[in-house]
């Protein structure tokens, strides 16, 4: 039977709950390490991204875009590119305005606002992408 294709608005809804369960579980664990238990920004971010970036794959996989056909390894793979990407821009977006005085909570939020476009892009286009249809 073949898997129903989801409309545009449906999948954007399920990607944002995904992107603020992760944003929501990576700012609250950064948050309790950096403030709470004195650990270094880089360290702090480390930790948060770790568990929030899991619980967003195993969304954005197993239901924003169930309905993809690239096998499980493919898009494990896939993810992890754009992942390692994200995280180069990501940290440079928070260290680099950390170092212009601007605060790790602040840069975050800038660069969430950055990524729920980058990332939405990339998984719709290149993560997780539709079946074609045959005509």
């Amino acid at each position: 039977m073949a898997k129903k294709h989801k409309t545009l608005i449906s999948r954007f809804v399920e990607y944002m709950v995904g992107g603020t369960l992760y944003f929501w579980i990576g700012y609250g664990l950064f948050a309790v390490a950096f403030s709470v238990f004195g650990w270094n920004w880089f360290w702090a971010k480390v930790l948060g991204d770790v568990v929030g970036r899991s619980v967003n794959y195993l969304i954005q996989r197993y239901w924003t875009f169930s309905d993809t056909n690239k096998s499980e390894s493919s898009h494990m793979e896939r993810y992890l590119v754009i992942t390692i990407i994200s995280i180069a821009l990501d940290y440079g977006i928070v260290g680099g305005l950390k170092a212009l005085g601007v605060s790790p909570y602040i840069g975050q939020l800038v660069s969430a606002g950055f990524f729920t476009v980058w990332n939405y892009l990339w998984y719709q286009r290149w993560v997780f992408p539709e079946k074609r249809r045959k005509h």
